[in-house]
């Protein structure tokens, strides 16, 4: 007769937590390997100091590199240097194309009194035009949305003459602006405000 005890199944396996590095987003094992591994010791040192010890301690790194030759030892060093100053290059470029990019705020006369202002750009800076619109209707209470214009880029375009407002909006932002359009704002440098009157009709002879 069969045993009416029941047979323990097996255990599920303990899901393995892991942490991230908070320099370069990768998994703390691999920092090593990242192009601003410098960064990334000096983070994990000073938030996570056990496991510091544990991937770079003397010890550690005896164990690791206890097979390389002095030269090879060099010769990652000088890899690690170069990915990391290649790294540097790279964000420094990027910050030198933002600073070049512009913002055009442009206020439209479409007859009489009657303005639109359009403001293009704002994607270059990694602003979610979508929020940058509907902050601008509330802020001004008037119609505001993205659209495209002739040359097919996106554009917000506002009702109303805000050309001041928005820019005084976009280089120092409050609140929740600076939660879209950042703590600094941008640069004073990066905006350009023109302004655009409807063509004149030809006069027809009668």
């Amino acid at each position: 007769m069969q045993s009416s005890d029941s047979i323990p199944g097996p255990s599920k396996p303990e899901a393995k937590s892991v942490i991230y590095c908070q320099v370069c987003t990768w998994p703390i094992e691999y920092c090593e390997f990242s192009p601003s591994s410098s960064k990334c010791k000096t983070w994990l040192q000073d938030n996570h100091s056990d496991l510091f010890e544990r991937y770079y301690s003397a010890d550690a790194l005896q164990k690791k590199m206890g097979t390389l030759s002095v030269e090879g030892e060099k010769k990652l060093e000088q890899d690690v240097e170069k990915q990391e100053k290649k790294a540097r290059k790279k964000a420094e470029k990027e910050e030198e194309n933002k600073k070049a990019l512009k913002v055009t705020i442009k206020r439209i006369e479409r007859n009489k009194r009657k303005y639109v202002t359009t403001v293009q750009g704002l994607e270059f800076f990694g602003i979610d035009l979508k929020k940058a619109a509907k902050l601008f209707a509330q802020k001004f209470a008037t119609g505001s949305s993205v659209t495209k214009n002739p040359q097919g880029q996106d554009d917000i375009t506002v009702q109303g003459d805000v050309t001041e407002e928005i820019s005084d909006i976009l280089t120092s932002p409050s609140g929740k602006e600076a939660a879209i359009f950042g703590k600094d704002g941008l640069p004073e440098k990066s905006i350009s405000k023109v302004e655009e009157k409807p063509k004149k009709k030809a006069e027809v002879v009668i």
